[in-house]
């Protein structure tokens, strides 16, 4: 596993470049802060569509009313359970490394979008750790608006990840944190 994540960064680093550090974010799934409002959010639509598709169903309601409700059930699913999925599935397809030069994000499902931000240039560096070590990495000023509960309502990835570049959910975050600074430092 980690010599796969290495050989990706690996591949796009230029002669002279040297890879300092490189990572993945938290794999598997789990909860974040937004699923406190998503959570019951997700179940009451989930339940209601649910219930509407049943009773039409049960009540030999006319075919429109069973195929206008099949939309919302799909969408109920997906916010109970297919988002942890996608999510999940998104954060493996994520790599992360630091090189003497320059910050790396290699991203994509199905096409591979490398970001790159120059150490040189790189704006504000914000740490945000908890109490295991782990935690995220941010590039950039945050503010409510592009960073809403750090994934907003429904995990929308490729919006998170482009407004203000991450590296989210990393083991040791501190330990990365400390190698971004001091390559920083010796960048100039």
């Amino acid at each position: 596993m980690w010599n796969e994540e290495k050989q990706i960064i690996e591949s796009h680093l230029s002669p002279n470049e040297r890879l300092l550090w490189f990572g993945k974010p938290r794999q598997g799934f789990f909860l974040r802060a937004s699923d406190i409002y998503a959570v019951p959010f997700s179940l009451m639509w989930g339940g209601f569509a649910i219930f509407w598709e049943t009773m039409v169903i049960k009540k030999d309601a006319p075919f429109f009313f069973i195929l206008w409700g099949i939309p919302f059930v799909f969408v109920g699913l997906y916010l109970i359970v297919g988002r942890f999925f996608v999510d999940a599935w998104q954060r493996s397809k994520i790599f992360y490394g630091v090189t003497n030069e320059r910050v790396i994000i290699v991203s994509g499902l199905f096409n591979r979008k490398i970001k790159s931000l120059s150490l040189r240039t790189l704006p504000d560096v914000t740490l945000e750790e908890k109490v295991n070590g782990s935690g995220t990495i941010t590039f950039g000023e945050v503010s409510l608006f592009t960073d809403w509960n750090k994934g907003g309502f429904f995990r929308l990835r490729k919006a998170r990840i482009e407004a203000v570049p991450r590296f989210e959910q990393i083991p040791q975050a501190r330990n990365a944190y400390e190698i971004i600074r001091n390559a920083q430092k010796q960048s100039g």
